[in-house]
């Protein structure tokens, strides 16, 4: 593969290509490396100077912070020039041009003065003679910690594990200061820029880990101009004929600026004369969005080329001008969110439409503050130091003596809980892999009001992910959960919002079944729960149980009560309580003459009763006689756990019933159906019966038997 086929970037960002952003031009790296090396020998630099080398870098660290102190860069830069003076990339370039180039990317997009000195000794530790106790006492503790989280873990010690190690060194170190990973994406977008020099299926491997692991990381840390690129990248080396394919798609459709910007007009004359202060700018798509566009729509429009962003000063003017598009365009209201109100988990803000112009041509439209689009582009990096001092609870060490870092994500913090748990490099690669695919996320809240009382989970998540984020091992006696107060089963896919109070059984002896992994989203609960199968050979070998049948036992025919029934003209006849609905004193209830001359009774409010009267069939005068004794069916449905017979056969006695018949169904999911038919001495202490077995731990539902069942062997 040539190196033009593998260097998107710098084909679709050449002085003339198309889509290209507006900004400060990429740096030629072929004469870096001349100035690098004339910088080696050249006097001292004046104060507040930088060497040629790294002057572009201190212009765009400036044009960020104006007061920014460069002596610190000029030293770290001098360090390490000298340290990598003589070693060569595989393109030819002196090695100093790449910690140039990574420490130029985060400059642009705002790094702070602390991230810049790290980014251009990120790899002298790892690649050169300097130790990192040399960089510690030169640049101190927060500049070492930095470079030491981005230093690769050796292959003669780990092997084929160096490199999943790697990364999850680089996420714990992540965890403490999201800077490391704004290093490591830099670095890792300039090696994708200089790619084509590699072999192809070199080209090829570094693509999917970069795909898989690096995009999901920069899309979840909010850096939006290096995840675009790194897609572009990524989509010319892994489809090269799509990506070819949208090229040519681009180019051949020039005019698309020209449409994109005759809207633009128009909104800002719309703007002003609203009195809204703004800039409205055209924004073109990269290759990869345009090619999702075109695959969503097929055939492209010039608007689709593009979309135009809105800035404006303030939140409240956001709305403002949101409410002018829609007032005097036709919006497209499936196209409209609001990020703003709701801000998605990456610290992402902004308001989306789209309207349709006069001219019938629709554009997207992109609103938010200069300080949204700020965070959009540049996401963690544009946060700054987490610990300049500004906020007191951020210096000080946590439990285990490293720094909390107040803006870790939800997401980060579940990352760095679960892979304490995973055994082996594999199972942390895969497991890492699978949660980074997971690109949305809800927040779920605990029904006991314990901490944290709000939990993230990625989007699709179930009750079994809320209750090992909950209780980690301890989830493995769960039973079932409620969910916004209601009974639900473990696999319940939870929505955003939710109240979430996971049900733990007693004995802690109990597990999780097989079935749980079907039900798991999240590796922390795939990881405990394989853990426990894995030590408990002996439960993934019982067969599922077999499909339950449809629930149900009729009342016994010989119900306790005497039902009468009056049909004039006829003699006493056979009267029976319905199945569907198994009447019971003191129920209000009606009857119906059958086939044969008897009468069903039913209870009025049956549904079966309702029918019969739609059809014109006469009811006929029934009632209880007498007696107030009454022998009545229920089901009770229950969480599996041991002495749950004893405990439900206890409640039934303790309330006076007595036990005429008792079925219980093999478990099936935990889950456990107990039928009882039962003799009552007083048909008016059926309700109190059913409330004291309802509140007999495990049962969840406790109801009248309605369809008839098979007979009993």
């Amino acid at each position: 593969m040539s190196a033009e086929a593998t260097n998107p970037v710098s084909e679709a960002t050449g002085p003339d290509a198309p889509g290209r952003r507006r900004g400060r031009p990429r740096i030629d790296l072929r004469r870096l490396g001349r100035a690098a090396l004339l910088g080696a020998t050249a006097g001292p630099a004046v104060r507040d100077r930088l060497p040629d080398a790294i002057g572009h870098v201190g212009e765009a660290h400036r044009a960020h912070h104006p007061e920014a102190d460069l002596a610190v860069l000029r030293r770290a830069y001098v360090l390490a020039e000298s340290s990598h003076r003589g070693q060569f990339r595989k393109s030819g370039e002196p090695y100093i041009t790449h910690p140039l180039a990574v420490t130029l990317i985060l400059a642009e997009l705002g790094a702070e003065t602390t991230t810049l000195t790290a980014a251009l000794l990120h790899d002298t530790v790892e690649d050169t003679e300097v130790t990192l106790d040399q960089v510690r006492r030169e640049f101190g503790d927060e500049v070492a910690y930095l470079v030491d989280g981005v230093t690769k873990l050796e292959k003669v010690d780990h092997g084929a594990a160096a490199e999943p190690e790697t990364f999850r060194k680089m996420l714990v170190s992540t965890g403490n200061d999201v800077r490391v990973m704004s290093i490591k994406l830099a670095d890792r977008l300039h090696n994708m820029r200089t790619l084509g020099v590699m072999r192809p299926e070199k080209q090829v491997r570094i693509a999917k880990v970069t795909r898989d692991v690096l995009i999901p990381l920069a899309e979840r840390l909010g850096v939006q101009a290096l995840k675009s690129e790194l897609e572009d990248l990524v989509f010319a080396i892994l489809h090269p004929e799509e990506y070819e394919a949208t090229r040519a798609l681009i180019a051949g459709n020039s005019g698309a600026d020209d449409t994109l910007g005759a809207i633009a007009e128009q909104v800002s004359g719309l703007l002003r004369e609203a009195g809204v202060g703004a800039e409205v700018l055209v924004r073109p798509r990269h290759f990869v969005s345009v090619h999702r566009v075109r695959l969503k729509r097929g055939e492209l429009r010039a608007s689709d080329f593009g979309r135009l962003l809105v800035l404006v000063s303030e939140d409240a003017d956001c709305y403002a001008v949101l409410g002018e598009l829609h007032t005097c365009f036709t919006p497209v209201v499936s196209e409209f969110k609001d990020f703003i109100a709701a801000p998605k988990f990456n610290l992402y803000q902004s308001l989306h439409t789209a309207v349709a112009a006069p001219d019938g041509a629709v554009a997207e439209v992109l609103i938010r503050t200069h300080r949204m689009h700020k965070v959009a582009e540049a996401g963690v990096v544009a946060l700054g130091n987490p610990y300049n001092g500004q906020d007191t609870t951020a210096e000080q060490p946590g439990e285990d003596g490293e720094r909390v870092d107040p803006t870790r994500p939800g997401w980060l913090s579940r990352l760095l809980d679960w892979q304490q748990s995973a055994p082996d490099a594999d199972t942390f690669w895969t497991s890492l892999r699978a949660d980074l695919a997971q690109d949305q996320e809800i927040t779920v809240y605990r029904a006991d009001g314990g901490d944290p009382g709000a939990i993230s989970l990625p989007a699709g998540a179930t009750c079994v992910d809320a209750a090992y984020a909950q209780y980690g091992e301890a989830a493995h006696t769960c039973l079932g959960a409620r969910v916004n107060g209601r009974l639900a089963p473990l696999g319940t896919v939870l929505r955003d919002g939710d109240t979430v109070q996971p049900l733990l059984a007693q004995d802690t002896a109990s597990g999780p079944s097989p079935q749980w992994l079907d039900h798991a989203r999240t590796p922390a609960a795939r990881i405990a729960i394989t853990g426990w199968l894995q030590a408990h050979p002996e439960a993934a070998k019982i067969p599922a149980a077999a499909p339950r049948p449809a629930a149900g036992v009729t009342a016994d025919r010989r119900s306790g009560a005497r039902l009468r029934a009056e049909l004039p003209g006829t003699e006493t006849p056979a009267v029976r309580p319905a199945g569907c609905c198994t009447p019971v004193p003191p129920d209000e209830i009606t009857g119906f003459v059958v086939r044969g001359g008897a009468v069903t009774v039913h209870r009025t409010a049956c549904a079966s009763a309702d029918t019969m009267r739609r059809l014109g069939r006469s009811p006929v005068t029934v009632d209880w006689g007498d007696t107030d004794a009454c022998r009545v069916t229920l089901v009770a449905e229950s969480f599996g756990r041991p002495r749950l017979l004893a405990d439900l056969t206890e409640a039934i006695a303790t309330e006076g019933a007595a036990v005429v018949a008792a079925t219980v169904e093999p478990p099936s999911e935990q889950r456990v159906r107990h039928t009882y038919t039962l003799q009552l001495p007083d048909a008016a202490g059926l309700p109190a019966l059913m409330r004291a077995m309802r509140d007999v731990p495990g049962v969840y539902d406790v109801s009248r038997a309605r369809h008839p069942a098979s007979p009993r062997p």
